[in-house]
């Protein structure tokens, strides 16, 4: 068991000399510590009662012996600390789950042409052999060059074998990111806001495929970002699309707020011919 924020506050309180009115400080352990003499308590008036401490070592070495605890303002300060490191934790409580951190963040890129990145102010060249990719944990130091367009790929498959649809994005220069692990999404879309380049959304051609740009990407990155639809998505749509897509999924965006035009007219083909797509369609054999 951890000590809450607030009552941990109140103790440095009680630490610094201060006096706290006893209706402002009911816990089970300060109920435990004025048992134990470690704390005192003096009534003021017939209903009114104050906790204060005479001596600092006995509260310190009960801090330190039940909790671990060698500094309480360390202490307080790690509870109250956004970007933590499991040392730190461990540093001020002996105990790494006293916060929850994500000790892994970050997202998966992969190329089949070459970038030329920064990572930490130095030099980053990426062109992942087949079958890796790379992962980029220090997001917050990674940069492109400008003319660069950041190609998030929705699902997988598509992502492992994106050489194989390089066809598709002859006309600019991509680099992929991948949506999944899906708890890495945040970590994505900060990436994202931190940058200036163009953002093209490769997913699935159904009613799930665009709500997951509209309200993932969209929504957040505005005229930045664009939903990749093929010149000839009525008839793959018509040829390989799926009823199921169409029958079981729902709409999760307003329709009448989407202004690009080639969503719109996705919206209607789905409708016309009551199917979804798929985007794994478009990896293409080996030859």
């Amino acid at each position: 068991m951890n000590i809450p924020p607030t009552l941990s506050e109140k103790l440095l309180l009680l630490l610094k000399g201060e006096k706290i009115p006893a209706g402002k400080i009911r816990h089970p352990l300060i109920s435990e510590m004025l048992d134990n003499g470690i704390l005192q308590k003096q009534m003021q008036g017939r209903n009114k009662a104050i906790v204060y401490l005479v001596h600092t070592k006995p509260l310190n070495d009960f801090l330190h012996n039940h909790y671990g605890i060698s500094n309480l303002q360390e202490y307080v300060n790690t509870l109250h600390k956004n970007d933590l490191t499991r040392s730190e934790v461990v540093a001020s409580a002996s105990d790494s789950k006293l916060k929850k951190i994500r000790t892994f963040k970050g997202f998966l890129i992969n190329c089949y042409t070459p970038v030329q990145a920064t990572l930490n102010g130095k030099p980053l060249f990426i062109k992942p052999s087949e079958g890796t990719f790379h992962f980029i944990y220090d997001f917050e130091s990674f940069s492109i060059p400008d003319d660069v367009t950041v190609v998030g790929v929705e699902n997988a498959e598509n992502f492992r074998y994106i050489e194989r649809q390089k066809y598709l994005f002859e006309n600019i220069k991509p680099l992929f990111i991948s949506r999944y692990p899906q708890n890495q999404s945040k970590d994505l879309l900060k990436w994202l806001l931190s940058i200036t380049n163009s953002y093209l959304h490769f997913g699935d051609f159904d009613f799930d495929g665009i709500g997951i740009y509209l309200n993932e990407y969209k929504k957040h990155l505005g005229d930045r970002a664009c939903f990749f639809v093929p010149a000839d998505i009525e008839h793959l749509i018509s040829q390989y699309g799926n009823k199921k897509l169409y029958d079981r999924q729902r709409i999760s965006f307003d329709i009448q707020s989407v202004k690009e035009n080639n969503i719109r007219l996705l919206i209607e083909t789905i409708h016309q011919y009551k199917k979804g797509l798929e985007q794994e369609l478009f990896i293409k054999k080996q030859e």
